[in-house]
């Protein structure tokens, strides 16, 4: 039987990125969230307002309260996610228990949900790169939007108002905004984590010199293009005049999209552009990206 190494290397990393991320997200709970009574979004916040309202040990609730989100994982997603997250989320309880983490970094409110939010996104994040999840609410979401007309960020919303609704009512408003910072800080990391400082935008270009731009696109920024042939014109005061153009679309970094911008104002200033977010992208001429 040949062995692939590619793909054990790819496990390895995926081991790596899941292992750091169920560290660090201990670091998150122990050391900022549990000691000071704050909450997170989702399975997680759910699993902390359970331990802080009938004061039971978060390793005892966290793994429990995720389980039907675990076997709902099995036919939202697949088998082999399901597992993962079920062997990570135990490892977390595992964490909790028995690591030693620091009993509280510091008492100012601000920062502790400012970084308790940072750590558990990263630790989130990272988890997520390694093809598994340590919050259950994603499979909810999935779970609910094949069944109602709502999209997964307002599924996701509509259940943490409700997490943050009872947070204000049994523990106070102040400690339900700051867990409110949380979560924001803890959902923005995530997104940064999995997407990278190289997250993707699409760029849409349509001008009269899609020439010289095609060139400069491929010849000085190495980029692939793909262009679409369309018409412009249709103006108020010349709807019948008409003609054909090559509407160039390339995918860039966000880093690179000011200077595209520029090269293509130098060429021609009256061009027309749009950017589109673009959340996965991978093939052609884009460099090998980190499995999610």
């Amino acid at each position: 039987m040949k062995i692939d190494s590619q793909h054990i290397v790819a496990e390895l990393k995926d081991a790596v990125y899941i292992i750091a991320g169920i560290l660090i997200c201990g670091f998150a709970l122990k050391s900022f969230l549990v000691p000071n009574s704050f909450f997170d979004g989702g399975v997680t916040g759910i699993s902390l307002l359970i331990s802080e309202l009938y004061h039971i040990n978060i390793a005892y609730v966290i793994i429990p309260a995720n389980i039907p989100f675990i076997i709902a994982g099995i036919f939202q997603v697949n088998k082999r996610f399901a597992w993962k997250t079920m062997l990570a989320i135990i490892a977390v309880g595992i964490c909790l228990q028995f690591v030693p983490y620091p009993s509280s970094i510091t008492h100012d409110k601000l920062l502790i949900c400012i970084f308790g939010g940072v750590f558990m996104g990263t630790g989130i994040g990272l988890a997520i790169r390694g093809g598994c999840a340590l919050d259950g609410i994603e499979v909810l979401a999935l779970y609910t939007l094949k069944r109602s007309s709502f999209t997964v960020s307002e599924i996701i919303l509509g259940i943490n108002v409700i997490i943050f609704s009872i947070a204000a009512f049994k523990l106070g408003l102040p400690t339900a905004l700051y867990s409110i910072i949380t979560y924001y800080a803890a959902s923005h990391t995530i997104n940064f984590v999995i997407e990278g400082v190289e997250e993707y935008t699409g760029f849409t270009i349509i001008s009269g010199h899609n020439e010289a731009i095609k060139e400069k696109l491929v010849m000085e920024l190495g980029k692939g293009i793909t262009v679409y042939k369309g018409e412009r014109g249709y103006l108020k005061g010349s709807f019948d005049i008409h003609h054909p153009v090559d509407i160039i679309f390339t995918v860039v970094t966000r880093l690179e999209v000011r200077r595209l911008r520029n090269i293509v104002q130098s060429i021609d200033p009256k061009a027309f552009m749009f950017t589109s977010t673009i959340k996965e992208a991978a093939g052609g001429v884009l460099k090998k990206r980190a499995r999610h």
